[in-house]
């Protein structure tokens, strides 16, 4: 969604901004200030101590640019809380311990396969293309970017890394912004990549300039119709449209009286038995007050993953039901509520933590911007 803001706005705004630093930025209002102005105003709201503080305001200022987002204060402070959050302004972030992390990855990978670990380990003795052993390589990696290189040569050259990783590359996410490497190869077949690609795209997520382009694409780079970016940062956590998923299957649990994980998944994936998940089963219950059969329901569920969800006559009729019975229009945008899992978290967090850790990085952003 492309939001725009005047400075003027901004200005008569400011005394406001501590009240409402979380709400969503106003919208089709012309900005006049020059790129130079923008890029400033990036630099001073970035920590004093950053290093190259105006290669950061470059590129963040040319992905907004290039996405069409407006460079409004809480789109900016949007962006740099998520930065901080995920990687404190690292364009390549170290990763503690990340080689015991991958070590136990490669050792699940293996057992998935029914090749024993003795074997996976034995030829990861073997000299790697810049002579050391890979096994070595991945006992001394830090970054993610680091780590990514050690599997591409592996798959490349090793004829039992093509058979254990194929085009499966452990590192799934990359660069400032730990944003999806998966989610910036789908993008850059939709949609021009502004820059240069050397070699892949799974490279380019781990430069500051393609990582930040594919963050911020996936942060604020699609439509949706939050009141307030909380909701993009759980989105961007979980996966686009969670926040609004997670408040229809509270609709459908009020609805139908069945509890449901407010998790955003709204159709089962993976499954060859292709039987119905919790919340379209939760859903069926309702099939005869909605008068949808359970082919359309299912139809509708799988629009979860885009705006015209909430075009289908499914959510429609799921709210009228909630609204109804609450007496009172219920959420239509809920933080989900999941558990984060991956070898790299060594503590019980949730997307609601990290949606909400984010919103109070900007929101003292935003304060910070509302003094100057």
């Amino acid at each position: 969604m492309t939001f725009r803001i005047g400075l003027a706005a901004f200005v008569l705004g400011a005394a406001l901004l501590a009240g409402c630093a979380g709400d969503a930025p106003l919208r089709d209002a012309p900005s006049p200030l020059r790129p130079a102005d923008v890029r400033a105003q990036i630099v001073g709201l970035m920590p004093a101590g950053t290093a190259d503080r105006t290669g950061w305001a470059t590129d963040i200022y040319a992905a907004l640019s290039a996405l069409e987002v407006s460079p409004t204060p809480a789109n900016i402070c949007a962006v740099l809380a998520v930065i901080e959050q995920e990687s404190t302004y690292r364009a390549d972030p170290e990763v503690p311990k990340l080689g015991q992390i991958a070590w136990g990855e490669i050792d699940r990978r293996a057992e998935r396969l029914g090749v024993p670990a003795a074997a996976v380990h034995l030829a990861l003795k073997l000299p790697s293309s810049n002579g050391k052993s890979y096994a070595e390589r991945i006992d001394a990696v830090k970054t993610e970017k680091e780590l990514s290189l050690v599997f591409e040569d592996l798959i490349d050259r090793v004829p039992l890394g093509k058979r254990l990783f194929a085009s499966w590359n452990p590192v799934r996410t990359g660069g400032p912004m730990q944003v999806g490497i998966a989610f910036a190869e789908r993008h850059a077949q939709e949609r021009s990549y502004p820059y240069p690609v050397s070699e892949s795209i799974r490279h380019e997520v781990f430069t500051r300039r393609g990582g930040l382009y594919f963050g911020i694409a996936h942060l604020l780079g699609y439509p949706a119709n939050y009141d307030k970016l909380v909701y993009r940062y759980a989105d961007f956590n979980a996966g686009h449209y969670a926040s609004r998923n997670a408040a229809f299957q509270n609709a459908v649990s009020i609805a139908s009286g069945i509890p449901l994980d407010l998790d955003g998944d709204l159709v089962r994936h993976g499954d060859d038995d292709g039987k119905p998940g919790a919340t379209e089963l939760a859903v069926r219950s309702l099939a005869r007050r909605l008068e949808m059969g359970n082919g359309a329901i299912r139809e509708a569920l799988e629009q979860g993953d885009g705006l015209a969800f909430e075009r289908s006559e499914l959510y429609r009729r799921v709210f009228e039901l909630a609204d109804r019975a609450e007496r009172q229009p219920v959420p239509r945008a809920v933080l989900p509520r999941i558990v984060l899992k991956s070898p790299k978290i060594t503590r019980k967090l949730t997307t609601e933590w990290f949606a909400n850790r984010v919103d109070e990085r900007q929101r003292k952003c935003l304060v910070r911007a509302a003094a100057t």
